[in-house]
């Protein structure tokens, strides 16, 4: 039997995706968690096989999430499953630690077998994002974002979503004095010189919406 948390924060999605599980006799749901801090806690209350986790939820960003549950146990097999069909947010994901990336728009069946695949110990794609890694190695832009850690990414993807430097520090338990120095580096990594700048290469790339 593989074991499962959930990581989701919509209640209506965990439901769907738990009865799409339960159907498999060797899977079984143990935990549910509708943010990062909750799955946090709930991991080292469980002990999951897999871990189910979405990127976008309140609070901390799932690649953040992946990072902190790896750092506390090596050994943690995340499944990130998603509607970003983005071959950024997949590279963060897997500089983090976990070990596949599904979107949501992907056959039922295919997040089935990810499942098996991530607790056997192999890294599971799917097709399109695949394609997305293929097309964005030779991205440089995209290759820029490599440089970043996973916490660098998330400060990078907050301020491109107009969080604030407090509301960073907060979110993330850190001072606003370390986030400033985040900040400064990202800019650095990322080759810009202002926020302005930032943020259109963040819409470029597809980790923010426009507007």
């Amino acid at each position: 039997m593989i074991s499962l948390m959930l990581v989701d924060d919509h209640a209506v999605v965990r439901e769907g995706y738990r009865r799409l599980i339960e159907k498999h006799e060797d899977l079984a749901v143990i935990a549910e968690a509708p943010d990062g801090a909750a799955a946090y806690k709930l991991y080292k209350d469980r002990r999951p096989d897999v871990v189910v986790l979405d990127l976008s939820m309140p609070g901390k960003g799932g690649i953040e999430v992946v990072r902190q549950l790896r750092q506390w146990d090596p050994m943690a097999r995340i499944l990130i499953f998603t509607m970003h069909e983005n071959a950024a947010y997949a590279l963060q994901a897997f500089q983090a630690g976990a070990k596949g990336y599904i979107t949501k728009s992907s056959p039922p069946d295919l997040l089935i077998s990810a499942i098996r695949d991530v607790h056997s110990g192999k890294k599971s794609l799917s097709p399109d994002i695949s394609q997305a890694l293929a097309m964005g190695s030779i991205d440089d832009e995209r290759a820029l974002l490599g440089s970043l850690s996973a916490r660098e990414f998330d400060i990078f993807r907050m301020i491109a979503d107009a969080r604030t430097i407090a509301e960073i520090a907060d979110t993330l338990n850190l001072s606003p004095k370390t986030v400033s120095n985040y900040h400064y580096l990202i800019k650095s990594k990322l080759g810009v010189s202002s926020d302005v700048e930032l943020v259109h290469l963040a819409v470029r790339l597809r980790i923010v919406e426009p507007g």
